[in-house]
């Protein structure tokens, strides 16, 4: 009989919610983050024999988060899982690798006329991702975001495509172009502490350049646009070697209004919410390798 033997595998804790308050006076500032810690290296004994010599519990890792949201704060989701990941695999010897995934959900200040600037509203905007991945050797830091809704009302078209019988899309020269931006970039950081980057900066200015390319851009194609917005974050963000865009096109349909001999001038629209166009890419430095899954949700 053939001896099966253990592939790849990995274990940790997923989904450890903290929030990490900052109180500077009476103005307080609020860093909400979703944490999950995947660890691998030593563990073949555990699966087969059940000894867990070798494994550091998921509850210990939950406590680490915890412990290290008060002892270091949270600058930056980068810069947390950088510590958190460091931790991992340098403290315990039968772990090789650690690889920190975060969402941060953000929060916007209240402003109003009482004492004090603790009252936060969450903002309806994007959620920013970062991951972290640690060998003991080499880093590899990913960053993102994901529902980043964006919409252009004018200056999109679509036509000159191929048609066979069962073509019934007529040609749109101005049409309403719509996505939500799933975005992942993956920093070109050796792991040297003085070559560090300004992780706050680098996010925000990447995520400008997405939506100034997407404004600016007079598309025929959902695929040029994507390609205008990658471009522009490589060629703008020397610290960005690869980009990799999930954009579902979100169909907006003309709708007929002549039953009620009324005229649809490019006016009155159907938001269709599926099935929907799904485009995706990867945008990389010349010379760069690309790295990032194909699949986001596996990132």
């Amino acid at each position: 009989m053939t001896r099966a033997t253990l592939g790849q595998n990995q274990y940790g804790k997923a989904e450890t919610r903290v929030v990490r308050v900052v109180r500077d006076g009476a103005t307080h500032h609020i860093k909400d983050l979703n944490v999950s810690v995947s660890l691998s290296g030593d563990m073949g004994e555990v699966h087969y024999s059940g000894s867990n010599a070798s494994v550091l519990p998921t509850d210990t890792t939950k406590n680490t988060v915890y412990a290290f949201a008060k002892e270091y704060g949270v600058d930056s989701a980068e810069q947390f899982g950088i510590h958190l990941a460091r931790h991992f695999v340098t403290s315990q010897e039968t772990i090789h690798q650690a690889r920190v995934r975060i969402e941060e959900f953000a929060w916007e200040r209240i402003e109003h006329g009482g004492e004090g600037e603790h009252s936060f509203v969450r903002k309806g905007q994007e959620t920013r991702l970062a991951q972290v991945t640690f060998d003991g050797v080499s880093w590899e830091v990913v960053s993102g975001l994901k529902d980043l809704t964006v919409l252009n009302s004018t200056n999109s078209e679509f036509w000159g495509y191929v048609k066979d019988e069962y073509t019934t899309l007529p040609e749109a020269y101005d049409r309403i172009l719509a996505t939500d931006v799933a975005a992942r970039w993956r920093f070109n950081w050796s792991g040297e502490e003085g070559e560090l980057p300004d992780w706050q900066e680098s996010y925000a200015q990447t995520k400008r350049h997405i939506l100034e390319a997407f404004a600016e851009t007079y598309s025929l194609s959902l695929q040029q646009t994507l390609y205008a917005m990658g471009a522009r974050v490589v060629e703008h963000r020397p610290e960005i070697d690869e980009i990799r865009f999930s954009l579902p096109n979100k169909h907006h349909f003309l709708v007929d209004l002549k039953p009620f001999g009324l005229k649809n001038d490019n006016e009155v629209y159907f938001a269709a919410d599926r099935p929907y166009g799904l485009i995706e890419a990867t945008i990389l430095r010349d010379g760069a390798e690309a790295r990032i899954p194909v699949d986001l949700t596996n990132l």
